[in-house]
Parts: structure tokens; sequence; C-alpha cells
């Protein structure tokens, strides 16, 4: 029988800042991902114009909302289930 070695103890403010730190990046990326999509659909790419450069913008733009406002709220709801030990 080995006795495998225990985790160190965690920091429960380090594990609080991490999430934090997250979340953030989470919105952080959604808003450029959004500010992408309206470029986009403004055509200010060369390498796609036309109805094909609204619907790819139309598609960040819904991409980055949903990364900016539903994910963040995931995780929170994750990391309410999973306090840090």
């Amino acid at each position: 029988m080995t006795d495998s070695p225990s985790p160190p103890p965690t920091d429960p403010e380090q594990v609080a800042r991490q999430r934090h730190f997250a979340i953030g990046l989470f919105r952080l990326s959604g808003a450029f991902i959004v500010m992408f999509g309206f470029l986009a659909i403004m055509q200010r790419f060369d390498w796609v114009q036309g109805n094909r450069a609204k619907a790819f913008g139309a598609i960040m733009v819904v991409t980055g909302l949903f990364q900016f406002v539903v994910v963040p709220r995931l995780l929170l709801a994750l990391f309410r289930q999973r306090p840090p030990q």
C-alpha cells in the first residue's frame, strides 16, 4: 500500500484572484470578438467582403456577446458549486 502525497494546501484568496482574472479575461476577449465582428460587418477586411462579410460579422458578434455575457455567469455558477478548499 503506497501513500500518495497529499496535495499542497491552497490559498483561498489566490484561487479567488485566479477565478476573477479568468472571468475578466473571458469578458475582455468577448468584447474584442464583438468589435472584430462589427469591423467585418463594415467590410474593413479585404479577405471577406459583401454578404459573406455581413454573415461572418453577425456570427462573430453573437459569439462575442455570448462569451461576454453568458460564459462569465456559467463560470460563476461553477465556482459557487466548488468553493476553494
